[in-house]
């Protein structure tokens, strides 16, 4: 394929396409935007409609709450052999038939119906009642069935039920029920008030996807499923799109504050998707013209472009033989096409530039290799030279001098000889000794050292180097100013996937301020011990670096009691 047919496509891709995307995303951005809108909307009417409904049927719990403490009730159902005489059962209608919703209730004690009013239930029908369980289960709270669930939207007679236990008023005992019904008026006025969108109905479902009440007064009773009464239902968001009866509709739903209960608006996707057509049509006006100013920038400005170009490619073939001459144009465009030829003529100047820098630097590295092979030497005349040392301490009888001659060697070679960076714990614990050994001349019978490292613990890796600046730092801070002998102790002992190493003095210890100055300053400017290049801070920056932040030292110490230093590392294996 051509160039020219080429860049012709990607004009076409780079700008037809994304006209088409930007108006498909434009269209759906505006359709989520109407959705979350109308959910917004829904939303709010939904919890305006929740709040009615909680207080009209809280004022119905408040009369009932009133009803069942009075001493008629109480009696009632507490003797057995209590009559209800007329004036009792009128004071009984006066409690609760005043209220103009109410239109019956029935009294029941633990075994029998006791009292009704217009409600000619016996007590075995009412243990059959789908809310006789929830009831019971309620602990003396109000529970609420609709006419969608209760069975008396399809009996023709919609009521909408209040039962509760009654309990004595000092035992808190069970000692009977209170049913009332209420008529449906209370939810058709609170549902009739809530705002909603054209052909847009309200719902109030229960658990079982039953439909409790709704405000079109259809499907009362019927059984629907909605997710969000799926235990299982992980909310990101209130609303949704799915079918309801056999419309594609948008859901916005909210729990309602009776728990059994939940609140849906059903809102048509063609009322919502309605808005969104002018979008629809100025996209496929938009895609229409981009394709023909993608033709027309082809015919009036790719023609010169694509000879930029193609000197361009002509150029990189000249670069990929090793040929980095500029390239030359017939004529200047003064536009951007310049600049790519200019662009490329820099870079081929600069890449022979590289080129002579590379090859420069290749020298330098060889040459540095090659001191790097001759400085190996030297860590071996040392060695030779201890050896020649201790050779002469020996022939000349004098075993101090061989003693320390070669705890000094095995000094080194752990210190300088050993490439890498992770050594045996067991190593690193003979490497200590060695130096409290070398040291122990100096000091004499100045200190005392014990060294406890379990078998267990022998084989595993630690960083190298991180006990042995802890006990020189020890010696200098700690025992040599003491008058009497000092003791070092270092122990190491496993705590789960750790390693723990105890450094631990008896000297005068130190305060936190010398503590920190020892910290920042490795060595408190005492020339002794910065001169070994190695302090605390150094071996918790190292411990830290390589094994992370759990890791590194603790230090403990007070004025007159000594220092404890704790190292924490990993255990590794070999």
């Amino acid at each position: 394929m051509k160039l020219r047919r080429k860049i012709l496509f990607a004009i076409i891709l780079l700008v037809f396409i994304p006209v088409i995307l930007m108006g498909i995303v434009t269209y759906v951005n505006f359709s989520n935007a109407m959705e979350k809108k109308s959910s917004n909307f829904y939303w709010v009417s939904l919890l305006e409609t929740d709040r009615k409904l909680k207080f009209a049927l809280s004022e119905i719990s408040s009369i009932t709450n009133s009803v069942i403490t009075q001493p008629v009730i109480q009696q009632s159902l507490k003797q057995t052999n209590f009559v209800l005489t007329y004036d009792r059962k009128q004071e009984l209608n006066n409690l609760l038939i005043n209220h103009p919703m109410i239109t019956s209730f029935s009294l029941y004690s633990k075994d029998r119906l006791l009292y009704q009013y217009n409600a000619p239930m016996s007590f075995e029908e009412m243990k059959k009642q789908s809310w006789f369980h929830t009831m019971e289960s309620a602990e003396g709270r109000p529970v609420w069935s609709g006419p969608g669930e209760n069975g008396s939207a399809v009996s023709g007679h919609p009521v909408v039920v209040q039962a509760r236990v009654i309990k004595d008023y000092y035992s808190l005992e069970d000692i009977g029920y209170l049913v009332v019904n209420v008529k449906p008026d209370l939810l058709d006025q609170i549902f009739w008030e809530a705002a909603t969108l054209k052909k847009g109905d309200i719902l109030l479902v229960n658990k079982l996807g039953n439909i409790v009440f709704n405000k079109s007064g259809e499907h009362i009773g019927q059984r629907t499923e909605f997710p969000f009464l799926e235990n299982d239902y992980a909310k990101e968001q209130n609303y949704y799109i799915d079918n309801y009866q056999g419309e594609k509709s948008l859901i916005t739903f909210l729990p309602s504050h009776n728990k059994d209960w939940y609140l849906a608006a059903i809102t048509p996707m063609n009322l919502i998707s309605s808005e969104s057509i002018s979008i629809r049509n100025i996209a496929i006006i938009l895609s229409t013209v981009s394709l023909l100013s993608a033709i027309l920038f082809d015919r009036y400005f790719v023609r010169r472009l694509v000879y930029s170009i193609n000197s361009a490619v002509n150029g990189m073939k000249r670069v990929k033989q090793g040929i980095f001459t500029p390239i030359t144009t017939r004529y200047r465009a003064d536009d951007e096409s310049d600049l790519l030829i200019d662009g490329f003529n820099r870079m081929s100047t600069q890449i022979n530039e590289l080129i002579v820098q590379v090859q420069t630097e290749q020298g330098r590295k060889k040459e540095a290799e090659m001191k790097a092979l001759m400085a190996q030497i030297n860590p071996h005349f040392i060695y030779n030279s201890l050896e020649s040392i201790n050779s002469m301490a020996v022939l000349q009888g004098n075993k101090d001098i061989s003693k320390m001659v070669i705890s000094l060697g095995k000094l080194l070679r752990i210190s300088i000889s050993q490439n890498q960076e992770l050594i045996k714990l067991q190593m690193e614990f003979e490497h200590v000794r060695h130096y409290l050994d070398i040291q122990k001349f100096r000091f004499e019978d100045k200190f005392s050292y014990i060294i406890n490292l379990p078998e267990g613990l022998r084989t595993f890796m630690t960083q190298k180097l991180i006990v042995q600046p802890i006990v020189e730092n020890a010696l200098y801070h700690a025992i040599e100013p003491m008058e009497d002998p000092g003791i070092i102790e270092i122990t190491a002992y496993e705590m789960g996937t750790d390693m723990i190493i105890i450094v631990k003095d008896n000297g005068p210890g130190f305060d936190l301020a010398k503590m920190m100055n020892l910290w920042d300053n490795e060595g408190g400017g005492q020339k002794k011990y910065s001169d070994s290049g190695v302090g605390l801070k150094n071996v918790h920056e190292r411990l830290n670096i390589r094994f992370g932040s759990p890791y590194g030292l603790l230090v403990c110490s007070s004025p007159g009691f000594g220092s404890t230093i704790r190292i924490r590392i990993p255990k590794i294996l070999p």
